[in-house]
């Protein structure tokens, strides 16, 4: 008893008093109409170089907020876009830095077996200043590089009004 006793002390010291007198956490997340909008434009994006694709957004735990499929877009792409999506949401990172850590780094090499988590080029974190809000993937170009190039044209659609 007296062990446990220690230990909730020592882990509430960890946390600040804000938080401890409210017991409440806020957090921020993207909303569905910017969700849609930033998906939509990452498809138009890469409609514009000939790749039928699609583009998932998802909020800050890596839920499905909208997902576009583009037009005879492959099936796979809506699994593909939504993956690289919540891979880069939960990481915190773009897909694509994931990837190179899986490949180069022994510490990251079971990254690809965490569930849902995919380490391909594609997915990008969605911020309003330092907080991750969301993030966007695409999947269907012919590159991970180019389906990250059409996500990242998808939160330059809606960075005006990520605050």
């Amino acid at each position: 008893m007296k062990s446990r006793l220690l230990i909730a002390v020592f882990v509430a010291g960890l946390v600040p008093a804000a938080s401890q007198a409210q017991g409440l956490v806020t957090e921020r997340s993207i909303s569905a109409a910017l969700a849609v909008e930033a998906a939509q434009a990452a498809v138009a994006a890469c409609a514009e170089r000939n790749f039928r694709v699609a583009a998932a957004v998802v909020d800050r735990s890596g839920q499905v907020k909208a997902l576009v499929r583009a037009d005879g877009a492959g099936p796979h792409t809506v699994d593909g876009s939504r993956a690289k999506a919540f891979t880069s949401a939960t990481l915190r990172v773009p897909t694509s830095g994931a990837q190179t850590a899986v490949r180069e780094n022994p510490a990251a090499s079971t990254l690809p077996f965490l569930p849902g988590v995919v380490p391909l080029a594609g997915g990008v974190p969605i911020r309003a200043g330092e907080d991750v809000v969301g993030a966007i993937g695409v999947g269907g170009a012919p590159s991970g590089l180019v389906d990250e190039e059409c996500a990242n044209a998808g939160i330059a659609r809606i960075r005006d009004r990520l605050n």
